[in-house]
């Protein structure tokens, strides 16, 4: 092949009968196979023999391909599939004409170079097949996509002598057959089967009928490689190609359009994650990025296709497909400007990511009216907003100009700061989802109170917000989080227990009153009072916003003593005087109150 972009059947140069009888036939029976665990355009090239010039002609669309040639269109839709490939290939027989055709004088159709359709003709081709089983799974999170392709590997290399039992199912162990359940799998082939195979044992059962497929005198066969002759060697006023496109240029348009390609699969997983599903101002910036980049391909390939055939001609120069090459790995849609703003995407998407996980059991709804029909529903609502997610993308902007026409050079505006690249912003945003997520534990036995996340814009609050809503209205568009004390001490000790300061950060105002304290006593085995023993040394305490955490040096006691902890977890506000204890017993020189509620703690001039 010299990419050739045009092929004209059943126009010869020759007369069918004297073709048939000078035409040389070599027997060339060969059959290999091999496991191709790369995707990209060069090594799919490379498995099919095809050679540089016919794989530009087919990059920028100018041929079409069939049978085994479609595995050049097979891409991976997700940088989470693991995927396997195994090729057939098989060779039977080499025609070829002598030079009683191909001698001086000896054409029986000069007309047909008179016409100046074609350029070459076919001179020898040799006849087989080609078959690829291409074999993908979904892996999820927790799973190594390398590990998963190098366990289907090992597997695939054993598909030739695979046994199959008298039932007609494959000998393979138990373990091994529930993991290559998991694969599918995807045929192209120059054979015509009865059914294409979708699983791993029925591409097992094809890939070993092949050779019956093809016919036990190669009937089936098809040409696999075909030889061209330029014609000018025939008769020199033959059209000829005039120049061939270059290596160079050639693997500059295929590292193009394949970035483009590795694009569009990362964009696909994007829109499958969670965090863009549930956000829909992310999903839509997504889609719109996707489609530029698409757009911007298609209109790059009819330009190539367009350019291809004329510097072949001799019609234009090569400069100019280096021209157009330049500019595409230049302006606006170049790969590293590409791949610069979906990299701020991930930081985006892994930030959001990262504090929903922080406001762990919270439910996201993703629009407005979602979220009107959730506080509807309750009687409280706090509501965590992301409110910068819907900000403008200059670089969107810049991309659809440029497909527009409107711009020509690459914008030197300031970028913006995004909210997740802003420290402070940032760092406030994880603050309030912390908040947040103290408050909801705090209250998540409360059946009235609901706890929800959502994206919304609000030009007034930078990153985030907290709304509340009592019976579906909002009455708060930026609520404060009660927050917890920020030390706790011991300020006054002695036999019957102690008493414990705090310092809240704010909102006591907000807090009712509690205390805390804890009496230690001896006890028989029994369970008979004795008296109170010595005071707890050596007082220390820490707390958050929903645990108070006591440690102590602890009097010594007698043989087969325990001591006794009593505190209490929620004073009635309007009766400080009735106490709620809640009885444990410990052999630790710690304690710990859990399950407070910032509602049930107040710092006051007598303590916390």
């Amino acid at each position: 092949s010299n990419g050739i972009s045009l092929v004209f059947p059943g126009i010869t140069l020759w007369d069918k009968e004297k073709m048939d009888r000078d035409m040389r036939v070599t027997s060339k029976p060969n059959t290999e196979f091999k496991v191709v665990a790369s995707e990209s355009i060069s090594d799919k090239s490379s498995s099919l023999d095809v050679e540089a010039s016919l794989k530009a002609s087919f990059l920028c669309g100018l041929v079409s391909v069939e049978g085994a040639a479609k595995y050049l269109n097979d891409n991976k839709k997700s940088t989470k599939q693991a995927r396997v490939t195994l090729q057939y290939k098989t060779t039977t027989v080499f025609k070829q004409l002598t030079m009683d055709q191909l001698g001086t004088g000896n054409l029986t159709h000069c007309e047909v170079i008179n016409k100046g359709l074609a350029t070459h003709v076919v001179t020898a081709i040799l006849y087989g097949a080609q078959a690829f089983f291409v074999f993908d799974q979904e892996t999820s999170e927790d799973e190594n996509v390398q590990d998963i392709q190098g366990s289907l590997k090992m597997m695939i290399e054993k598909i030739p002598t695979i046994p199959f039992s008298a039932s007609g199912s494959l000998k393979i162990e138990e373990k091994d057959r529930e993991k290559l359940n998991k694969f599918t799998c995807t045929f192209h082939g120059d054979v015509i089967v009865e059914k294409s195979p979708t699983t791993f044992e029925e591409a097992v059962k094809v890939f070993q009928d092949l050779p019956r497929l093809l016919g036990s005198g190669g009937e089936n066969v098809v040409p696999v490689t075909v030889y061209l002759l330029p014609l000018t060697t025939l008769d020199s006023k033959a059209s000829k190609l005039v120049r061939h496109i270059s290596l160079r240029l050639v693997t500059e348009a295929q590292n193009i359009l394949e970035g483009f390609t590795e694009l569009e699969t990362w964009c696909n997983d994007v829109l499958k994650s969670p965090t863009c599903q549930n956000f829909p101002q992310l999903y839509e910036k997504i889609k719109k990025f996707k489609g530029l980049c698409s757009e911007f391909m298609v209109g790059l390939k009819r330009t190539l296709s367009q350019k291809l055939p004329l510097i072949r001609g001799g019609g234009e120069k090569e400069a100019v497909l280096a021209e157009v090459l330049k500019k595409a790995s230049e302006g606006p849609f170049s790969s590293h400007r590409l791949k610069q703003w979906m990299e701020d995407k991930d930081k985006e998407f892994n930030t959001i990511k990262t504090l929903i996980k922080l406001m762990k059991n919270t439910e996201v709804v993703s629009s407005e009216n979602a979220l009107t029909d959730k506080v509807t529903q309750t009687e409280k609502a706090l509501v965590f907003v992301f409110t910068s997610l819907d900000s403008p993308e200059p670089f969107l902007s810049e991309l659809d100009q440029y497909l527009k026409g409107s711009m020509s050079t690459i914008s030197n505006g300031p970028v913006p700061i995004r909210w997740y690249s802003s420290q402070e912003v940032a760092n406030s945003v994880r603050r309030k989802a912390k908040l947040f997520s103290d408050f909801q534990e705090s209250n998540d036995d409360r059946k009235s109170f609901r706890f929800l996340v959502v994206g919304l814009a609000d030009r007034n609050h930078e990153g985030s917000v907290i709304y509340l809503y009592e019976d579906g209205f909002r009455v708060s568009q930026d609520f404060e989080v009660p927050t917890s004390p920020t030390a706790v001490v011991s300020s006054r000790k002695d036999r019957k227990g102690f008493h414990l300061h705090g310092t809240l950060q704010r909102h006591s105002e907000n807090l009712h009153n509690t205390l805390q304290r804890q009496s230690d006593k001896a006890r028989n085995k029994i369970g008979l009072k004795a008296p109170p023993c010595a005071p707890p040394e050596n007082l220390t305490g820490t707390a958050s916003s929903t645990v108070i955490r006591v440690r102590w040096k602890g009097p010594k006691l007698g043989k087969g003593h325990l001591f006794d902890e009593n505190n209490d977890s929620a004073a009635d506000p309007g009766r400080p005087e009735v106490w709620k204890w809640i009885e444990g017993k410990t052999l630790r020189d710690s304690v710990f109150s859990s399950g407070l509620r910032p509602t049930d703690v107040r710092a006051g001039p007598g303590g916390l």
